[in-house]
């Protein structure tokens, strides 16, 4: 696993010349897989993680895409064209119940570790609303807060069968002492409107949990941190065949002898990039594990000399992005009385 060198995290350092103090902030993104249909269990897992990541002095640490929950890789929940049956049925009754419901105990749990361990913390969540599930990431003050969430606005392929669609409401950057934090999950990543947002709005610490653990991947999140003129750290779980249950219809059932149960599913490939396209630490093909990195936010200054997105470097007369923040709720209800009130004024 390749890591960046240890060393002490030093924050607004005495200005040297008249030149501006830097900041350097070290980040841990966790490569690990869930506990699959055992959210306490998971739960534990994170904890110890986050542990380990505090100890050596991370002052944030991301999962990956869907960690609490699980993401479903090769399950196929019986869906095909006009074919439903009761084994898919059923699989998608115990993932909804690995979800968890925001606010809830869980999210409690997680804010509490974030205060514990004094970090700031990002976590991919399957979210239950009601019975329709999200992918959603969840985002944590060192204060043990629960900062608010980002709901995955286009689910891939077959996600769009089990998993709802977000909507403008939850795209947040936040602006915190470590730098404006904000998350795109997975293929969002290629969504290049819903970068430009991110740009809008100032993101500096550019979170992508995601399950491609693709070596193309790569190519995108270097793409990303140049263009965005931000860091990008990529979050994806490393998950071996042993990690998913027996399944009927499961996609590696021809994996299900014991010398396959070590196969991997799911090969990780998290990293963390620099504004700069500089490949700070990672990423790692190869296991479970923390990969860590110490970022000067000077960095994004010295990147934004020569490009902008939504700045110097913009068009705004020729190209212009409007974005709908509003929520899009399916139902409205209006009650008597606001009824009432609105009649009287017409």
């Amino acid at each position: 696993m390749s890591s960046a060198k240890e060393m002490s995290t030093v924050k607004n350092t005495a200005p040297v010349d008249g030149v501006a103090p830097s900041s350097i902030v070290r980040v841990t993104i966790v490569q690990a897989s869930t506990v699959y249909n055992n959210t306490p269990a998971t739960l534990d897992k994170a904890e110890k993680y986050i542990a380990e990541a505090a100890s050596k002095g991370a002052e944030l640490v991301l999962f990956p895409e869907a960690f609490i929950g699980g993401y479903p890789r090769g399950f196929r929940f019986g869906l095909a064209a006009g074919v439903h049956n009761e084994e898919g049925r059923d699989e998608f009754r115990k993932y909804h119940a690995s979800a968890i419901k925001i606010p809830g105990p869980e999210v409690d749990r997680l804010a509490e570790l974030a205060g514990k361990n004094n970090l700031y913390l990002v976590v991919g969540a399957i979210e239950k609303d009601g019975y329709t599930l999200y992918c959603t990431a969840l985002f944590f003050s060192p204060q043990g807060r629960f900062l608010g969430k980002h709901r995955k606005l286009m689910p891939t392929t077959l996600e769009r069968c089990i998993w709802g669609q977000g909507d403008g409401s939850t795209i947040p950057v936040y602006d915190t002492p470590i730098g404006k934090l904000g998350a795109a999950i997975c293929w969002e990543n290629r969504m290049p409107l819903y970068r430009t947002a991110l740009y809008a709005k100032g993101i500096e610490i550019y979170c992508a949990p995601t399950a491609d653990g693709s070596k193309e991947w790569q190519s995108s999140m270097m793409h990303i941190a140049l263009e965005g003129g931000c860091f990008v750290l990529s979050a994806c779980q490393f998950c071996l065949r042993k990690d998913f249950p027996d399944h009927p219809d499961y996609l590696f059932t021809d994996m299900d002898d014991n010398k396959e149960q070590d196969a991997i599913v799911s090969q990780g490939g998290s990293v963390i990039i620099s504004p700069l396209g500089q490949v700070l630490a990672g990423p790692n093909f190869e296991s479970e594990g923390l990969i860590t990195a110490d970022l000067d936010l000077g960095d994004i200054a010295r990147a934004k000399l020569y490009f902008d997105a939504v700045g110097h470097y913009s068009r705004p007369d020729v190209l212009h992005l409007t974005v709908n923040e509003h929520p899009k709720k399916p139902v409205t209800f209006v009650t008597k009385v606001e009824k009432a009130e609105d009649d009287s004024k017409n």
